[in-house]
């Protein structure tokens, strides 16, 4: 069914032009190509199709458009044709001339003559015409009549008349019928004009990657039939872009990832809990990641315990069963030695949860804690925690730690990921298993014989049971004894808060064995993808529908060793079974009292669901055929070999099960076992239409012939086998379709955006253009798709599920859709990479979409056998071969040959061995319904007899089981390798010896192995003749077989190693065409190697095959060129394929050589270093004695060579370094590959922009990629003004008078009521000040980011960038540095304000530094402004990728540079003043003499240690080692702390070269046994040293003489200013009066004075050269940003655990050249004391304390009461009152003095108490804690404990004011802090006042449970000292005795009255019992007493 159209010719055109016609039709338009130079007339001849889903309405529009084509602009439109397609509708066949009309709706002259044709789906529209196809009535006839018309399509109406599949190019696909009938002449004038559908961006002559620059060349190459926006430049390389309709892509990934172990670390650090429900508890955290436990130390008696207490979990599993694990933290209170304590309440998570985080983490956040076992209850509390999960190689930012100020939001910092709701509920997940089927045995049939002969029965071989696993909690349902198809009908109901945490429920069938239960297939279904959480969102649902589960083979073992498989771990080789399960979630009302409140597992039964609930049984028919198998890996090769194809059960050798449950039940079928194993191949006859079609699932076993020493191939040249199975399976295809087609649209986006990505790469011109193109595209596919989906008819099969995904992938994609479109509109130059980030959020989001998480029909695997051994398996999923009528619903690879590689199944995928191809095979699948199946050949290359089985021999639609190709063409193929780059280093001296293998067809050939190098340089031609293709010759053009490329590494011994692999299409000559432009001769273009998933490099080469004619091959182009005299027989790349080559000079820098290590065992001593680069090079100078002097004597050299004008063709360049020995011999050392040369390319500045540049020259720009556009822009804007740039410091000034005289300021507000003055600032005032200021900033940074966002979509950006001048407004924008250029005035503004920013915030300014959140090198790009590093490696790359990271490998390094340019050179650069000829293009460089220098080295503080010891703690200490000087700070360790502050310097004197890699390691303290080290972090010094950024010492932000910010640096200013004016040529410094300084042309002005400790004024211009050093980067030509006075933050890495961070450092580094003046003594600053302070609490009164006894005399009621407190956390300094006995009232008196003294750190607001941790503790350890007062009121007992009745707990920081009086003391001053006036001790220093006592009732509210009245007083340890006071109420300052009434003796005066109360009512019972027991007491004494005399008396008879 389609609309096809032809354009033919527009006529009556004006003037002469390049011109192009689109066709659009619903939404999809066509381009012609473009028409070059045509004048009144375009004879376009076109034809364009469009395939139709639903019938066309009369009144719908085709629309023409003709334009003028431009290559540069927008095309201009000519006019335009609409037309409304009634009458073609009528009439099936429409011819139409007619004029166009312009944009006013006015016709013009031009005319414009088209046919239009249109075939109805119901065939209700004329036949085709007959000058179309000849003969046609017969073919019909054969296709007619014989399959029921498809009324269940998708599709209204019938399908008749055409035996075409509709979709598909249309007449490619006619063309192919008929040539099959053998009846039809196809058309010849229309060969090769055909236009394949859209889906191909590609025309067929287009070569695979688009290399022409310019666009006349693309658009002429692509016939310019599409607007440059579409066209597609291949992806990575030539062959992922399918090219015609024939043949899908293959996938270059060889390895399995999935199931491979990983390095994994779960960091968790428990701060605090607050809230927790209950009394009086002493809680304790336990933290259990997966099955491990820790548990935090135990706080007493607190409700809010604080523990910081940090812990680390370390995995190495595979990732899927990491994410799978719980992270579970529960508080438990009570917990000791001997028992388990009670469970408070508890918080589950998983990993994966926390993984999807940003930065992979949480931090400081709080967790919401519910008592599982209490639904009904509310929450228990909240736990304040980080969390964070690395695996390798992710580096975790953490937010800057700084004193956290703000009180804790905890409602907005919930441990929730975003959109999860704070408030969540309890929900029920009821899993309903219904029933199992296919099974496999697990068990051995001897077993079963062995039953059968003892007892007679034959039972099925397991006992399967089903278990689910979710969120830590596991359900199983019942065992089913012995049966392959298990009924259970159970469901399992978990009970869990929704959203859940956890995203996973594992399901699992297992057998159940005496021994061991195993698993026998696992699913995994991710809640996310059955539920949606949007507003029109969905809860989780899912079925009921089948599951199908993969694993290992079938054949039962007793040990199988792919076990894991069947655990879910690593993709499944087999199909294992399928379940019939379902899934919904109910939310529960916790307020229903009927509710059961557990949530422990139920498994209870389920009502069993219809047969046809999941949808109606169908008869599925699957064909494949083998087209060619080679590439056999040659350990199997001797053995015949053959293929087995299953799906599901069927098709499959072993269990038989060839025909569906259904039907063998129908047939009575369901017998014995070993009755079904018979009739595998000869399943019952069952009368078919087809005839009896038996199912042939395997091939015939073939004996493979050898193609070269490493692979086989199978002899399938002009008889391909085939194979066909009919399986059973419900009919859900339309779940398959929707996916399908959003994987189409998908591919096509991911094809696209590499594209784009590739343009930027290589710098082609116009990646916005593709971009939009490619945007487009994704519009009209979502729309396509939104049409497309909505047909679905209503199905009583569909799932809640289904209707569900369906209406959200609806609105996601009409969503996407739109977003695309504006997204279209907004795509310009500059943000086309912004606009490409944003694009790939969609393509992840449509692939997640298109994941169908229910699945229908089971995926296709495909098992080579050898000798019935199974060796190596593909698998395909079933969804990518399906069939549908509709093209987009297709499955990708359906009726089309698809490339699958082989591979290992399991763990032996793993690897080395998982990279070796087991076989290459070209299939062709198809897979559809029984009865759609007269299509299934129609993809095959033509040309075709079928062999049939003698049953079907004379049924058409009979399948065949061979086909035998009559047609066959002869190609020469010719392989262009030139060379590869950056492979991979197989040897162990760190190179390779690598040669190229080429495969195509059965052929193989070999380039010549070039030794010890990772980029060779091929250089050679391939020849394969004979090249045998069957199929027609026109096939064979569009859809050449692909090539496929192994690199591999000659060994001397041994077979060769392989190193990676790639793919190529070869451009497709025919014989009838010229060899000419455009395609021929191809151009080079670069593969992606591959090796395993990784990529390995990347080849150079260029593939053609060329038909061999009647001719023969004298038809063929020449090769000419010489064959190499030096090389023998080999023949080089031709001329016109070769790359350009010209002259270029090589200048190679030379500096030194540093950390070499020993070459087997010797050490190297005579170094030098060879530069290769294109077969030309340059030696060093030899270093004569390396512990000496590890630096070159000669500093350059250079060599000229000749590399391709291309520069993305250079080659790399190699340096090798080698050790000279005795007697001439030498051996390599390392090696390094520099890649690509581009950066160090020279590229002279314009004439334009020299006119700043009188005298003076350039020194060479050795910064990366540097565009000289920048430079000129800069000079264009300010080379001629005196631009004055005015830094206001004077600001500053007046504020430090006005602080002087009030007398200074402090750090915060703390500082205000202090002792004012300026000595109270330190270091560390201004370290915090600056962390302040950078949280700010960020905080800026994401708000302007959001803001740019918005604004960026009104207006387009400037598009001047000035990378390497970042402008200094706020500090932040050193950072980014893309920022646009400002106009002057505003850039004014911008540095005026700087200054000032922080003034708004903090009240006084602190001078602040700047702090780095990472390593300085990374802000100022290495440090390599002219120096640079080259590692030097040697040693293989290890083989599983994991555990070889380069770091190993490295042998040392070379410092150097490279400088590369055309020559000749202009002469102005060599005419400079001061040139030196002998050092080229590296003037001015310093000399490289060793140097002797003093390094100073700043160590702050360290955060986040991984804990080293056993308690989860650590006691570092710092070792830092440069050179010979190793450094230990033993004694100062830290104890037990994983955030110490170490504050300390070292000096240390050091000489370069010898001695410039500074180490700082930070160890971890043990008594016994050695140290270990925590992590390490290495500096090179010397790199920063030669910098132009001059890190040696921080440039400060003001310049200061004495106080905390004096000026470090022994240089002055003003004297740094004129050195670096001298060394940069710069005009200047001037100082002018008025305060200015100009230098170069700008001018600088700022304040002239500066005060001296005395007050002293005096006049100096440092503030002026400070500001110009502040600025420096905005001097023109030698300015660049000098390093500011900063504190650096590097990560700390343990070799042990490469890649993992083990924490962070903070320091800095300062050096100074010992031959200048020595620096001042080093900055102190070593941590802050804590202060000593006394805190004095009087406790006064109490009063409505409840009474918790009842009298023993008097029953009244009454309390004991005493009150306790204390201040450090765990009790340690707790102090009572005495006891206010018998108190009727509530009320107590107690005038009671507690004194605390404590150490206080006013900076961080803690406490600080050092105590020993336990008995058996070595030291002490110093704990930081909040100042929070505890005071507790107790009922005192004599005998039994005492009774808690309330707390409260005040923060001395931040605590409500007390009550005036007693009355006006509520609950109030607890429950809503927020609103109340706060306090500060350490301000009021004196507070009293009434607080109210509180505790939880039974219902968890809170209650007032007493009030006191207290008096708090702070004194400092000084003032204390002055006036001393006592405790409780001693000498001195006593308190007086508190008047307390006498009740306690009230029994005195009253004694009758309570004797009688005493004796009547409390103790009446007691006393007779008493009495009675006396009683009894004295018989029995009595009784004792006489019995022995008695019984003499009847003794002796007395």
């Amino acid at each position: 069914m389609a609309l096809v159209l032809q354009l033919r010719t527009v006529s009556g055109l004006r003037g002469r032009a390049d011109r192009i016609a689109k066709a659009a039709f619903r939404g999809l338009s066509f381009y012609t190509r473009v028409l070059e130079n045509c004048e009144d007339e375009a004879r376009f001849d076109e034809t364009f199709r469009w395939p139709v889903a639903s019938n066309i309405d009369g009144n719908e529009i085709l629309e023409i458009q003709v334009f003028n084509y431009s290559k540069v602009f927008t095309n201009r439109l000519i006019g335009t044709f609409r037309m409304v397609l009634q009458k073609v509708v009528e009439e099936g066949q429409v011819e139409v001339t007619d004029t166009l009309i312009d944009d006013n709706n006015s016709a013009i002259q031009t005319s414009i003559s088209i046919e239009i044709r249109y075939q109805a789906l119901d065939g209700t529209v004329g036949a085709w015409n007959d000058k179309e196809f000849l003969e046609t009535p017969s073919v019909h006839s054969e296709g007619d009549g014989r399959y029921p018309s498809e009324t269940d399509s998708l599709l209204s109406g019938h399908r008749q008349g055409s035996d075409i599949s509709p979709g598909k190019s249309n007449q490619q696909s006619t063309e192919r019928s008929f040539r099959r009938a053998g009846k039809g002449v196809f058309s010849a004038m229309k060969l090769g004009k055909t236009r394949p559908s859209k889906d191909d961006h590609r025309k067929q002559d287009e070569p695979a990657v688009l290399e022409a620059e310019d666009l006349d060349r693309k658009a002429m190459r692509l016939g310019g039939r599409l607007e440059p926006d579409t066209i597609s430049l291949a992806s990575v390389t030539a062959v992922t872009t399918n090219v015609s309709n024939k043949r899908s892509k293959p996938d270059i990934k060889m390895e399995p990832s999935a199931g491979r172990p990983m390095d994994y670390q779960v960091s968790i650090t428990i701060i605090e809990a607050r809230q927790l429900v209950g009394l009086n508890m002493d809680p304790v955290v336990c933290v259990e990641v997966g099955e491990e436990k820790k548990y935090t130390s135990m706080k007493e008696s607190t409700n809010c315990p604080y523990y910081n207490e940090y812990f680390v979990f370390d995995f190495h599993v595979p990732p899927d069963v990491m994410f799978d694990k719980i992270i579970k933290l529960s508080v438990i209170h009570s917990k000791n030695l001997l028992r388990s304590g009670t469970l408070v309440g508890s918080f589950k998570m998983d990993v994966g949860t926390v993984y999807t985080q940003p930065e992979h983490q949480f931090y400081h956040k709080w967790a919401i804690l519910s008592d599982p076992e209490d639904l009904t209850a509310g929450l228990k509390g909240y736990l304040k925690c980080d969390i964070a999960v690395v695996g390798k190689g992710d580096n975790i930012k953490t937010p800057h730690k700084a004193n956290e100020t703000e009180e804790d939001d905890i409602e907005g910092n919930l441990l929730l990921p975003d959109g999860v709701p704070p408030e969540r509920q309890w929900a029920r997940f009821y899993i309903k298993i219904y029933r199992a089927e296919g099974l496999p045995r697990m068990n051995t049939s001897i077993m079963a014989n062995v039953k059968k002969a003892l007892i007679g029965e034959n039972k099925d071989l397991v006992d399967p049971y089903v278990q689910v696993v979710f969120a830590g909690q596991k359900g199983k349902t019942s065992i089913q004894k012995s049966s392959y198809e298990p009924l259970w009908n159970e469901q399992i109901v978990f009970t869990e808060m929704f959203p859940p945490l956890c995203k996973r429920i594992k399901i699992q069938i297992r057998d159940s064995d005496k021994v061991n239960d195993v698993a026998i297939g696992t699913h995994f279904i991710d809640l996310r993808k059955i539920s949606n959480e949007g507003d029109k969102g969905f809860l989780p649902t899912f079925g009921p529908a089948w599951v199908n589960m993969y694993g290992s083979t079938r054949n039962y073992t007793l040990m199988d060793e792919h076990q894991e498989l069947n655990e879910g771990l690593g993709e499944g080789v087999s199909f294992r079974a399928r379940l019939l399960m379902s899934l919904a979630v109910e939310i529960l009302d916790t307020t229903n009292p009927e509710i059961n409140s557990s949530t422990e597992v139920q498994v209870e039964q389920a009502t069993s669901v219809a047969d046809n609930c999941t949808g109606k049984m169908e008869e599925f028919f699957l064909f494949g055929a083998f087209l060619e198998a080679t590439m056999i890996d040659r350990k199997i090769g001797d053995k015949p070999i053959n293929f087995e194809v299953t799906i599901g059960n069927y098709g499959n050798q072993l269990d038989g099960m060839s025909k569906s449950v259904l039907r063998r039940k129908k047939d009575g079928g369901d017998g014995d076992e070993e009755e079904s194993e018979l009739l595998q191949n000869s399943s019952e006859d069952e009368g078919d239409e087809d005839g009896e079609l038996v199912s042939v699932s395997s091939s015939q076993p073939v004996k493979p012939l050898v193609t070269d020493r490493n692979y086989f191939h199978l002899p399938y040249f002009e008889k391909k086998p085939c194979i066909y199975i009919k399986s059973w399976w419900q009919d859900q295809r339309r779940r398959l379709y929707n996916a399908n087609i959003m994987d189409k649209i998908a591919d096509k986006l991911e094809e696209g955006l590499n594209d784009v990505q590739e343009m930027i790469k290589t710098e082609k011109p116009h990646p916005e253009r593709r971009l939009r193109g490619v945007l487009e595209e994704l519009s009209s596919g979502c729309l396509r798709f939104v049409t497309l989906a909505d047909k679905d008819q209503h199905h009583s099969s569909r799932t809640r599920l289904d209707r569900e995904r369906l209406k959200s992938c609806m609105r996601e994609l009409e969503n996407m859709g739109q977003q695309a479109t504006t997204l279209r509109s907004q795509v310009k130059k500059n943000t086309v990479k912004d606009k490409l980030k944003l694009v790939q959020n969609f393509l992840q989001k449509l692939r997640f979409l298109a994941d169908e998480p229910q699945h229908t029909i089971p995926d296709v695997f495909i098992w080579m056998m050898s000798n019935n051994k199974r060796i190596a398996y593909a698998r395909v999923p079933s969804k990518d071969i399906l069939y549908s009528i509709v093209d987009e619903e297709m499955g990708k690879d359906c009726a089309k040959v698809k490339t699958i590689f082989l591979k290992p199944p399991g763990k032996r995928g793993f690897g080395p061995a998982g990279w070796t191809v087991q076989a290459k095979m070209e299939m062709y699948l198809w897979l559809g319904l029984n009865k759609q199946r007269k299509d299934f050949l129609s993809g095959l290359p033509c040309g075709f007899e079928e062999k049939k089985t003698a049953r079907g021999q004379n049924l058409p639609s009979f399948p065949p089981i061979s086909l035998l190709y009559t047609k066959k063409q002869v190609f020469q193929l010719r392989a262009h390798m030139y060379q590869a780059r950056s492979l991979f280093a197989a040897d162990s001296s760190g190179l390779s010896d690598p040669f190229a293998r080429v495969f195509f067809i059965s052929q193989s050939q070999c380039t010549e192995v070039l030794n010890e190098t990772l980029c060779p340089t091929w250089d050679q031609l391939l020849v394969f003749d004979n090249v045998e293709l069957y199929g027609e010759a026109h096939e064979m053009r569009d859809d050449p077989p692909i090539i496929v490329i192994e690199i591999y590494d000659q060994d001397t011994v041994g077979k060769a190693d392989f190193m990676g692999r790639t793919f190529a299409k070869p451009v497709v000559k025919m014989s009838d065409e010229h060899y000419c432009p455009p395609r021929f001769p191809p151009q080079l273009e670069y593969y992606q190697i591959y090796r395993g998933n990784s990529t390995a490099g990347d080849l150079l080469a260029a593939f053609e095959l060329l038909q061999i004619g009647p001719g023969g091959k004298s038809d063929l182009p020449p090769i000419d060129g010489p064959t190499d005299v030096d090389r023998g027989p080999i023949l080089p790349v031709p001329l016109g394929i070769r790359p350009v080559l010209s002259k270029y000079r090589v200048e190679i820098l030379f500096w030194g050589l540093r950390d070499l290590k020993r070459v087997n065992l010797a050490q190297v001593d005579r170094p030098r270093v060879d530069i290769e680069c294109a077969g030309k090079g340059v030696q060093s100078a030899l270093i004569q004695n390396y512990k000496k002097n590890p630096n070159f004597s000669t500093l350059v050299k250079w060599f000229e060579v000749d590399l391709p004008e291309n520069e993305l063709l250079h080659p790399p360049l190699n340096i090798r370094v080698v050790d000279c020995r005795a007697f001439g011999r030498y051996t390599l050392v390392g090696s390094h590959t520099v890649s690509s040369l581009r950066k160090f390319i020279y590229r002279p500045p314009d004439k334009k922009a020299q006119h700043w540049n009188m005298t003076g020259e350039i020194v060479v720009n050795m910064e990366p990629e540097v565009p000289i556009k920048k430079m000129e822009t800069m000079v264009k804007l300010e080379a001629n003004s005196d631009a004055v740039v005015k830094v206001d410091v004077t600001e500053e000034e007046k504020e430090k008078k006005k602080k002087k005289k009030k007398g200074g300021g402090g750090g915060g507000e703390e500082a205000e009521e202090e002792e004012p003055d300026e000595s109270m600032l330190d270091w560390w005032s201004k370290y915090f000040a600056s962390i302040e200021t950078m949280k700010e900033q960020l905080r800026q940074q994401e708000a302007a980011a959001a803001e740019a966002e918005d604004k960026e979509e009104m207006e387009t950006m400037e598009e001047i960038k000035l990378d390497d001048f970042p402008m200094k407004g706020s500090k932040g924008q050193a950072k980014n540095k893309e920022k646009s250029k400002a106009p002057k005035d505003d850039k004014k503004k911008k540095q005026q304000s700087a200054p000032e920013l922080p003034e708004k915030k903090n009240k006084q300014k602190i001078d602040e530094l700047k702090v780095f959140n990472r390593e300085l090198e990374t802000e100022f790009d290495n440090f390599e402004d002219w120096l640079h590093t080259f590692n030097l490696l040697r040693g293989k790359i290890g083989d599983n990728d994991d555990n070889a990271t380069e770091e190993e490998r490295i042998v040392g390094r070379f410092k150097g540079s490279m400088c590369v340019y055309k020559v000749p050179l202009p002469d102005d650069i060599s005419k400079e003043a001061g040139y030196d000829p002998s050092f080229g293009m590296f003037q001015g460089i310093p000399s490289n003499d060793p140097i002797n220098v003093l390094v100073r080295v700043y160590i702050v503080r360290a955060t986040d240690l991984h804990p080293a010891d056993i308690n989860g703690k650590a006691d570092p200490y710092i070792a830092i080692k440069l050179g010979k000087t190793d450094i230990k700070d033993k004694e100062n360790y830290i104890s037990k702390q994983l955030n110490p502050v170490f504050g300390k310097s070292f000096d240390i004197e050091a000489t370069f070269p010898m001695e410039s890699m500074l180490t700082v390691a930070i160890y971890d303290w043990d008594l016994v046994g050695t140290d270990d080290l925590i992590g390490e972090t290495k500096i090179d010094l010397e790199n920063r040293y030669y910098s132009k950024h001059r890190a040696t010492c921080g440039v400060s932000q003001t310049y200061s003489i004495h106080g905390y910010n004096t000026w470090r640096d022994p240089m002055k200013p003003s004297q740094i200013l004129s050195k670096l004016c001298k060394e940069g040529k710069v005009d200047g410094p001037h100082f002018g009066p008025g305060g200015r300084v100009k230098v170069a042309n700008r001018v600088f002005t700022g304040p002239t004075e500066i005060e001296d400790e005395n007050g002293q004024k005096k006049q100096t211009d440092e503030h002026l050269a400070l500001s110009v050093l502040r600025h420096w980067e905005d001097i023109p030509r030698a300015g660049c940003k000098l390093v500011p006075e900063h504190v650096e933050t590097r990560p700390l890495l343990n070799p042990d655990k490469p890649g993992i961070e083990q924490g962070r450092l903070e320091m800095w580094v300062d050096m100074f050249p010992m031959d200048m003046p020595a620096p001042g003594p080093a900055i102190d600053i070593s941590p802050r004391k804590p202060k000593k302070y006394e805190l004095r609490v009087i406790v006064w009164n109490t009063d409505e304390v409840i009474l918790e006894d009842d009298d023993y005399f008097t029953g009244e009621k009454s309390s004991d009461i005493f009150v306790r407190g204390w201040l450090k956390g765990q009790q340690e300094d707790k102090q009572d009152t005495d006891v206010h006995y018998h108190s009727l009232t509530g009320e107590g008196n107690f005038n009671w003095r507690y004194i605390f003294p404590f150490d206080y750190l006013m900076a961080e607001e803690k406490i600080v108490i050092s105590k020993k941790e336990s008995m058996f503790s070595w030291d002490e350890t110093e704990y930081k804690i909040p100042a929070r007062l505890t005071l507790q009121v107790w009922d005192a007992d004599h005998f039994s404990a005492d009774d808690f009745l309330g707390a409260i707990e005040l923060d001395l920081n931040r605590f409500p004011r007390g009550a005036k009086t007693s009355k006006q003391c509520s609950l109030e001053m607890v429950t809503n802090e927020a609103e109340l006036p706060m306090v500060s001790i350490f301000k009021q220093k004196r507070v009293k006042g009434w607080w109210p006592f509180v505790a939880r009732d039974e219902n968890d509210e809170l209650e007032v449970t007493g009030k006191v009245e207290a008096e708090l007083h702070l004194l400092t340890a000084e003032e204390a000292e002055k006036s001393p006071a006592g405790l409780a109420r001693n000498e001195p300052d006593p308190l007086e005795k508190p008047n307390r009434p006498d009740t306690s003796f009230i029994w005195f005066l009253n004694p009758l009255k309570s004797i009688k109360y005493l004796i009547c009512t409390r103790y009446k019972w007691l006393i007779i019992k008493i009495v009675l027991a006396l009683l009894l007491l004295i018989m029995i004494a009595l009784f004792l007493y006489s019995m022995p005399g008695y019984m003499v008396k009847k003794l002796l008879g007395a």
